[in-house]
C-alpha cells in the first residue's frame, strides 16, 4: 500500500512539474519576444479575451487576465488593453490579428451583443484557435437572438458571419461553469492551463512551418 501510495505521489508530483516546464517555456519565449518588440513599442498580445462585459467583466474575464498577467501571457482586455483617444475598432482588430488564441466567454446576455458577435465573427475568419467558456448556459443556447435576426439594422452578410461563427464555437470543445456550484478559482485555472496549452501548440506549428519554408 505504502508502495503503491508512493508511486502515486511521485506521479502527481512528475505531472506538476510538466506542466511548470510548459508554462516557464512559453513564459520565457513571451518574455524575449516582448523584448524584440519593445524596440517598435508596445509588446503583442498572446490571447484575446472575447466577452460580455455586464456579465462577466470583474468576475472570470478580469481575473482569467491577471492570472495570465502574472505567467507573462500578454491578455487583450478591452478596459485594460485601451487608453482614452484609441480608436474602438481598430485596436479591437489589432487585438485579435496579433494573439494566437481566443478565449470566449460565452455567457446569458453575450448573444444581445453586437460587438461581442463581430469580435467573435473576426476570431473564427482569422482561423484563431478559440477556448470557448460556457459561464452560467449551455452550448446550445448560442443562437443568434430573433431580434436582432429580424432587425433591419444589419445586412444580411453581417448575420450570417454571426451565424457561423456561433456554430463553430458551439462544435468546439470548451469549460463550462455554473455559478452556482462552480468553484471560480478552478474555472481561471482550467482557462489559463488551456491558453498556456494552446499557445504551445500554435508555436509548434509555427515553428515547423518555418522550417518547411526555409526548406
Amino acid at each position: 500500500m505504502v508502495s503503491r501510495l508512493s508511486a502515486s505521489a511521485e506521479a502527481a508530483a512528475q505531472a506538476i512539474e510538466g506542466r511548470t516546464r510548459q508554462q516557464q517555456a512559453v513564459v520565457a519565449r513571451r518574455v524575449e519576444y516582448y523584448d524584440e518588440e519593445s524596440v517598435a513599442g508596445e509588446a503583442r498580445y498572446d490571447v484575446f479575451i472575447n466577452h460580455r462585459g455586464v456579465d462577466t467583466k470583474r468576475t472570470v474575464a478580469r481575473l482569467l487576465y491577471e492570472r495570465l498577467a502574472r505567467d507573462g501571457v500578454h491578455g487583450f482586455l478591452d478596459n485594460m488593453s485601451m487608453r482614452p483617444g484609441d480608436r474602438l475598432e481598430d485596436r479591437i482588430s489589432a487585438g485579435i490579428r496579433e494573439c494566437s488564441v481566443a478565449v470566449a466567454i460565452f455567457s446569458p446576455s453575450y448573444c444581445d451583443s453586437e460587438y461581442c458577435l463581430r469580435e467573435l465573427a473576426m476570431i473564427v475568419e482569422s482561423r484563431k484557435a478559440i477556448i470557448p467558456i460556457f459561464y452560467n448556459i449551455k452550448p446550445s443556447d448560442l443562437i443568434l437572438p430573433q431580434a436582432l435576426a429580424d432587425s433591419d439594422v444589419y445586412l444580411t452578410r453581417d448575420l450570417e458571419r454571426f451565424r457561423f461563427a456561433l456554430r463553430e464555437a458551439k462544435n468546439t470543445v470548451g469549460i463550462t461553469y455554473d455559478s452556482a456550484t462552480g468553484d471560480m478559482a478552478e474555472l481561471v485555472s482550467a482557462a489559463a492551463e488551456a491558453v498556456f496549452y494552446n499557445i504551445e501548440k500554435m508555436e509548434k506549428v509555427q515553428r515547423r512551418e518555418m522550417i518547411v519554408s526555409r526548406l
